[in-house]
């Protein structure tokens, strides 16, 4: 029977691609997979992960179970070993359109970014890329409206479904959006790096897991470009997502910028943290986008995040309100930052940072 993207009924189960580069998964992979696991079990299907490459190592397949996978599928061919679209395209096209998931995530990586758009409109069916919240129980959509929007929730009518609610940011991320693909299956959405929490590691389930090897179906004919060499850039790349102390500028340093952020790159290195922003300061120019935190940036969940003249608009706020300990420095005394901080100071960061980074060094000096 030819594939269907309109058969609804025929789709069931939720995937997750889990991208590996050199043999090694990336994390964004367990993020999904932990999120993949609660609409799964709204849904009452199984949860699968997709693995392709070549030469898959097993038991790195076999790990995707503790992060909540019921079964991975192994696509293993020599034409995997690197990505190329048309190849990875083929693949996962060929898969969906034998197993009928109904709902498919992929990472906002440069690949994911890259694969599932192809692969949606191969599948002719809908994607919503950079997703930062999903949902397909109504009533948790409508808890999670609660504390995020200013919708009238009580008082207004939902469609009772189990659509896949994607939630992402619009207009250069002054609002969020969520939409839905009711007619068309799988349910397709990118979600970005970090956004997702990872949840514990399970050795009972890893243990369960079910391995299935696909029989890959693909020659050199196949693909349409040939991949003559893999350059690495040397760039040392700021690892926001990983980092267990943030330490972010906003348009408070617009005064000075050089010293705000040298005053950001002290606390930053007293605290063994690394430098983040608001967009303010990136469209500015004052830093480059990758150290961009918010709906537009990346979503950090750190130990301790630091914001020096940062305002507290919500489309900053959302990429960093779940650190575990905010710590706010700002000179207006109602800026909004200061209801999510657990720790406020109104002043000047100019005054402020340098105090701040001269009393940490000291007390590290004196528990030394």
């Amino acid at each position: 029977m030819a594939f269907n993207s309109k058969d609804t009924a025929a789709f069931k189960g939720v995937w997750v691609f889990c991208e590996q580069r050199d043999g090694v998964i990336l994390s964004t992979g367990y993020q999904l997979l932990s999120e993949g696991r609660k609409l799964a079990n709204d849904l009452g299907v199984e949860l699968c992960g997709v693995l392709l490459g070549h030469e898959v190592n097993e038991t790195y397949a076999k790990a995707l179970g503790g992060y909540g996978a019921d079964r991975v599928y192994i696509c293993d061919h020599p034409l995997l070993k690197d990505y190329t679209t048309d190849a990875y395209t083929k693949v996962i096209c060929d898969l969906v359109e034998d197993k009928k998931p109904e709902i498919f995530l992929i990472g906002a990586t440069n690949i994911g970014r890259d694969l599932g758009p192809r692969v949606a409109a191969r599948l002719k069916t809908g994607l919503t890329a950079d997703c930062t919240h999903l949902d397909v129980d109504v009533e948790k959509y409508k808890a999670f409206l609660k504390t995020t929007s200013t919708i009238d929730v009580d008082n207004t009518k939902f469609e009772e479904n189990t659509n896949l609610k994607m939630t992402r940011p619009a207009f250069g991320g002054h609002l969020m959006a969520t939409i839905v693909c009711p007619d068309y299956r799988p349910q397709m959405s990118t979600v970005r790096p970090g956004v997702m929490q990872t949840q514990a590691y399970n050795e009972e389930t890893a243990a369960k897991t079910v391995l299935e090897k696909v029989d890959v179906q693909l020659t050199k004919e196949d693909i349409h470009v040939d991949l003559v060499e893999i350059v690495k850039s040397a760039k040392k790349a700021v690892d926001l997502i990983g980092a267990d102390v943030v330490v972010s500028v906003g348009r408070g340093i617009s005064a000075d910028p050089k010293r705000g952020l040298e005053i950001a790159e002290e606390l930053a290195n007293v605290l063994g943290g690394v430098v983040g922003a608001s967009r303010a300061v990136v469209d500015d120019g004052y830093i480059g986008v990758d150290h961009q935190v918010g709906q537009t940036g990346k979503t950090v969940h750190p130990k301790i995040y630091v914001a020096l003249g940062i305002s507290g608009a919500i489309q900053h706020v959302s990429g960093m309100q779940d650190a575990e300990c905010i710590i706010a420095v700002n000179k207006n005394a109602n800026a909004p930052i200061f209801d999510v901080a657990t720790y406020g100071i109104t002043g000047d960061l100019f005054k402020v940072g340098p105090m701040l980074a001269e009393a940490i060094a000291k007390y590290k000096a004196e528990k030394a």
